[in-house]
């Protein structure tokens, strides 16, 4: 008998990532956002917990909250006393991540900030605003250079960087690709790569969401 990547998510999830009623209804309400569906996984959310646990991390950027799904995970690994912030570009969106926030009960250690994410970071770089330890960046591609500049300026030695969908079902390969997309991976990536400040590696996924992969990348000084 053939398994596919969802059979093995399914078997995965329902052993390992129990799902509560709060997480549930996030990625149900998806479904009301501009980008349905767009959601990491629940591993993948899991895993983010886990990263932000492991790190010990109390302060966390989000770049791209849709419904909130993620938020929820890292608001609940940050602890009472931890903050996430998180941008997002449509007030649709945002609308509906806050109630899933209330809902799951973390709405009081979450900010959720309305804008172009790379307007709402260079503001928060401007206002001095205390280093973050991990940074999820899952927004708009073509623009992960400049996330990951501004990630740059709003971490410190220590601090962690995500990107999320970096292998593009395996486009992120093709030196040709005309695909924004695309570009922007392969971009952010050289970045990476040409940075002594930083160590990285990608890591491919598959699952529910098809083929992809995140950049995960720690800060060194």
């Amino acid at each position: 008998m053939e398994h596919t990547w969802d059979d093995v998510d399914t078997y995965l999830e329902d052993l390992l990532v129990p799902q509560d009623e709060a997480l549930a209804a996030a990625r149900e309400s998806s479904a009301r956002t501009t980008m349905p569906h767009a959601a990491v996984s629940p591993a993948q959310g899991r895993f983010l917990a886990l990263l932000a646990q492991a790190a010990g991390a109390r302060r966390v950027l989000e770049l791209g909250t849709l419904a909130g799904y993620s938020t929820i995970w890292f608001a609940r690994a940050v602890g009472p006393d931890g903050r996430v912030t998180t941008l997002e570009l449509e007030e649709a969106n945002a609308a509906v991540a806050r109630e899933n926030l209330e809902r799951a009960g973390v709405a009081d250690r979450v900010d959720v900030v309305v804008g172009p994410a790379a307007a709402s970071a260079q503001r928060l770089v401007d206002d001095g605003v205390e280093a973050f330890d991990l940074v999820f960046v899952d927004a708009d591609k073509p623009s992960n250079p400049q996330y990951l500049r501004l990630a740059l300026e709003l971490t410190r030695p220590g601090s962690l960087i995500v990107v999320d969908n970096v292998v593009r079902a395996g486009a992120v390969a093709d030196a040709g690709s005309d695909d924004p997309r695309v570009l922007g991976s392969r971009r952010v990536l050289a970045d990476v790569a040409a940075d002594d400040r930083l160590e990285a590696t990608v890591l491919q996924t598959v699952g529910g969401k098809g083929w992809d992969g995140f950049a995960l990348v720690r800060r060194v000084r």
